[in-house]
């Protein structure tokens, strides 16, 4: 039923940009491990080997904490219409400073966002494809809106101020070196 690649397949890439979807899974050495669900139009595959992901304003900053400490994380799609599914990327992250010499062109492969938190890039070192048939099937209705039209209202100094006074720690009160860049 699974399966081992080395890089990120055509296959998987067509399979990841028809995905509404995805999970981040992330760990500190100590501490609760981190599932994130994401949305929106935040994710693009630049490579056999490199993924790239808006990390967008939340309740909670966990990937970023677990980040600073240890830069290893997954990525999980599952298919919940048409044909059973699971695709996982493992490998290494980083989260890219404002100063970073590709995070400007990597900008340019997503739509104008606003409550951009930080910028990750993975390295994946693994994929696994796996069947998915105890996922269950799902009619997708539409993205969400709310996070769009609340960080619309929010000037680029609400954000930071937010992020300052929500993001700041984990759940497991580790600092997080910047909460939003």
């Amino acid at each position: 039923m699974g399966k081992r690649f080395d890089k990120i397949t055509d296959e998987h890439k067509k399979f990841i940009a028809g995905q509404k979807i995805f999970f981040t899974g992330t760990a500190a050495t100590e501490g609760r491990v981190n599932v994130s669900p994401k949305g929106l139009d935040s994710l693009r595959v630049v490579d056999d080997h490199t993924v790239v992901w808006l990390n967008l304003t939340g309740s909670g900053n966990e990937t970023a904490a677990h980040l600073q400490e240890h830069n290893r994380m997954t990525l999980m799609f599952c298919a919940f219409e048409g044909n059973p599914y699971i695709l996982r990327l493992y490998g290494q992250a980083e989260i890219l400073p404002p100063d970073h010499p590709e995070r400007a062109s990597l900008m340019q492969l997503f739509p104008k966002m606003n409550g951009i938190r930080q910028v990750i890039l993975m390295k994946v070192d693994l994929v696994q494809k796996s069947c998915g048939y105890a996922v269950p099937l799902y009619d997708f209705v539409e993205s969400r809106d709310v996070l769009t039209k609340w960080t619309d209202k929010k000037s680029d100094t609400d954000l930071e101020q937010y992020w300052s006074e929500k993001n700041a720690l984990s759940l497991d009160g580790k600092p997080i070196d910047k909460p939003g860049n």
